[in-house]
């Protein structure tokens, strides 16, 4: 089975008309996107889009031989002026199946935002699943079987992704493809770093994939450490890498800090942006948890990690320090980064690069600064992949 993808780009196209976003400036060339639609084996489309006559002739199809057009997302009445020769666009009713003469099978999901998904199986039993932009499979259950390739809203909705993976729909093997592509990620480099986080691809318009044949999924890092300053959005960028990912295990090292109230306003910004299905520990025990099987986990973050460990050494007094506390503290951060080289689980984790900001005044301040430089050196070698976070932007230092 044959698609190719007309357009990628969300409803109003990338760049959007009249839009002066730092986005749309440079979503030029490749990087210009049309609305999405796909043409099935040149017989079946989904989703009619202003200019889909033209976009398939370059793409090297016609649409003369289409037989069924089918509507995802919303619209108030035809979405454009139907090509002649074209059938009127449609849509089939949530959990209804659709058969065409050609031998494919078109059944309507339900969404959990207004929009109907569509679960293409072709002739030949490969099977693809197309969802509409800002929706996500409503009613789930573990009897889906896995699909070879998900077109859907990567980065409106990782989620969806998560609800998939979850149940078995998306496995190590399928092909994810990224489309309705707005103006929340600047094209090029940063939007393709952010889907393989996701294992998932995007493609320039106009290109024809076969659905079932084995492609170069990109693969997601197992252990990832973002490091950052105050404010930097290292968090954010953290829990971003795994909101497709479900069952995910949030590690707090901070603790509670009763009485506290800018702390706690903190933790509960935290607790908001996170999806609801994650999990939190609040320990500083990281050791038994890197070692069980399980599922992902997001560690925030290791500066506090370091100073609950210095507590316990009683390292901040320099007796304590020159008498076994300087090797007490070694060899938790060795028991730490062993345990991080031998995990099976997918580890993320976050902690502050104090290394560039001014001097610590006092001798504890300077030794927890370069205890934290030199805890970071060791744990982003056992990393596959390590971020700077910036002013919001990510910076592969090792990928």
């Amino acid at each position: 089975m044959e698609v190719t993808l007309l357009g990628t780009g969300g409803p109003l196209g990338l760049p959007r008309p009249d839009c002066s976003c730092a986005v749309c400036a440079v979503a030029l060339g490749a990087d210009a996107r049309a609305a999405t639609a796909l043409l099935v084996d040149g017989t079946l489309l989904l989703d009619l889009t202003p200019g889909a006559a033209f976009a398939a002739a370059r793409a090297g199809h016609s649409l003369s031989g289409v037989r069924q057009v089918l509507l995802s997302h919303p619209h108030d009445g035809p979405a454009v002026e139907v090509p002649a020769g074209l059938p009127q666009p449609g849509r089939v009713p949530d959990g209804r199946e659709l058969t065409l003469l050609t031998g494919h099978r078109v059944r309507a999901l339900s969404m959990d935002a207004p929009g109907t998904g569509y679960a293409v199986t072709g002739p030949d039993g490969q099977r693809l699943l197309y969802l509409p932009p800002g929706a996500a499979p409503a009613g789930l259950d573990e009897t889906t079987d896995t699909y070879d390739m998900v077109v859907g809203d990567v980065v409106g909705r990782p989620d969806a992704l998560a609800r998939l993976r979850l149940v078995g729909a998306v496995g190590p093997a399928t092909d994810l493809i990224a489309v309705h592509l707005d103006h929340d990620v600047p094209p090029g480099r940063e939007l393709r770093r952010r889907l393989a986080a996701a294992g998932a691809r995007t493609v320039p318009d106009g290109r024809t994939l076969t659905v079932g044949v084995y492609e170069d999924v990109p693969d997601v890092p197992r252990r990832t450490l973002v490091l950052g300053g105050a404010r930097s959005g290292k968090s954010v960028e953290a829990e971003r890498r795994l909101e497709a990912f479900p069952d995910v295990l949030y590690v707090a090292t901070g603790g509670a800090r009763n009485g506290d109230g800018e702390w706690a306003a903190r933790v509960h910004a935290h607790r908001e942006r996170r999806p609801g299905s994650w999990r939190t520990a609040e320990t500083c025990d990281l050791v038994p948890l890197l070692k069980e099987d399980g599922s992902a986990l997001l560690i925030d973050c290791l500066s506090l990690w370091l100073t609950d460990a210095m507590d316990a050494a009683n390292a901040w007094d320099d007796a304590e320090w020159a008498g076994g506390g300087e090797r007490v503290l070694r060899a938790r951060v060795e028991e730490l980064t062993a345990a991080v080289r031998e995990s099976r689980r997918t580890v993320v984790a976050v902690s502050n690069e104090v290394g560039s900001g001014i001097v610590p005044a006092t001798p504890s301040g300077r030794r927890y600064r370069d205890e934290l430089g030199r805890l970071n050196a060791a744990f982003a070698t056992e990393c596959e992949h390590v971020l700077l976070v910036v002013a919001g932007q990510a910076v592969a230092l090792k990928s």
